[in-house]
């Protein structure tokens, strides 16, 4: 099946190629955020085939509105970070589809196939797989019905769309706290509703939003319901000591309860834990011969971005040394 490719991303800039969906190549990387980009840095300069396929560059780095933990840079906004590591790629002339996404994983023999959303079928010898993790739903009514009309999940994205307005974040982790960050500054009010007793985010971040005078924190409380009639208007919160429910008024809710692996397509392929993340060894081997995963897609604790672009890495290694060992 032909691919139709976005031609106008492969700019004179980038030295990227279009991918070949009848060619077979040594090593297939699924996933474009920091594992994938340095496992696709990594296979080049072993000499391996390398075709690359991507739903975007970037990947939750592109939604992370700044970092200060990824050695050699004090402060980074995510979109900067972004740019420096896809300049680092776009030197090789790497084989790419932007804007696709994999459906399905057949792992039986010596050439491993992904199927696309689109039906089209690549092939290669040794499989990457870096798909990352994507934002976890609350749920509730009018959720899907409100999502992009006041209901978000990217703080880094919407924040702006709602400065002066009255806004709710739900979560109390690391993201929830940082978008009540960001929110702080350009909203009128911002309701943070965490359903424990206290936040769990970074002290650094608890102290930082401490510092906002127009800042509420809810414990113990919850979403049941988002109201509104074409945009958010009020959420309904249930105090969950004494069972009492009550609306606010707000125009957005920014949703930051956690990620889930993006791995459904690898499930009855490869072994999964019961959080569906695909299961590594310190090798980022999986449970298929020839294909390995890497980033936060896989079993490896503490989601960083240093830690999936160290694992992207590894990843690419021991698919090149399988490559080799196969020939």
């Amino acid at each position: 099946m032909d691919i139709q490719l976005n031609l106008s991303a492969f700019t004179d800039e980038r030295r990227f190629v279009p991918l070949d969906p009848a060619a077979l190549y040594d090593v297939l990387i699924v996933g474009g955020g920091p594992a994938a980009m340095t496992a696709a840095v990594y296979c080049m300069r072993k000499g391996v085939s390398t075709g690359l396929v991507t739903e975007r560059f970037g990947g939750q780095i592109a939604e992370t509105s700044s970092v200060e933990n990824y050695l050699g840079f004090t402060y980074i906004e995510g979109l900067q970070l972004v740019e420096r590591f896809t300049d680092q790629v776009k030197q090789f002339p790497i084989a790419v589809i932007e804007g696709s996404r994999a459906r399905a994983l057949a792992v039986d023999g010596p050439v491993k196939r992904v199927t696309l959303e689109n039906g089209a079928t690549l092939q290669a010898r040794a499989i990457v797989i870096t798909t990352g993790k994507h934002w976890r739903r609350l749920g509730v009514p009018g959720e899907a019905e409100l999502t992009g009309r006041g209901v978000a999940y990217c703080s880094t994205c919407d924040a702006p769309l709602f400065a002066g307005k009255s806004v709710a974040v739900v979560g109390g982790g690391n993201s929830g706290v940082e978008s009540a960050i960001d929110l702080a500054r350009i909203a009128e009010r911002v309701t943070l509703v965490q359903f424990l007793d206290a936040l769990t985010a970074d002290r650094v971040l608890v102290d930082a939003l401490a510092g906002f005078a127009n800042v509420e924190i809810l414990f113990h409380h919850e979403v049941t319901r988002i109201n509104g009639t074409g945009a958010v208007q009020s959420i309904a919160v249930r105090d969950n000591a004494t069972g009492a429910e009550r609306d606010l008024p707000v125009s957005g809710i920014f949703i930051e309860i956690g990620l889930s692996p993006n791995s459904n397509f690898a499930r009855g392929a490869l072994e999964l834990n019961e959080q569906g993340e695909i299961a590594v060894d310190c090798a980022c081997r999986t449970s298929a011969p020839g294909v390995f995963a890497a980033g936060d897609v896989t079993t490896v604790p503490f989601k960083q971005i240093i830690i999936a672009a160290g694992e992207g890495a590894k990843a690419a290694l021991s698919a090149c040394e399988y490559v080799l060992t196969q020939s």
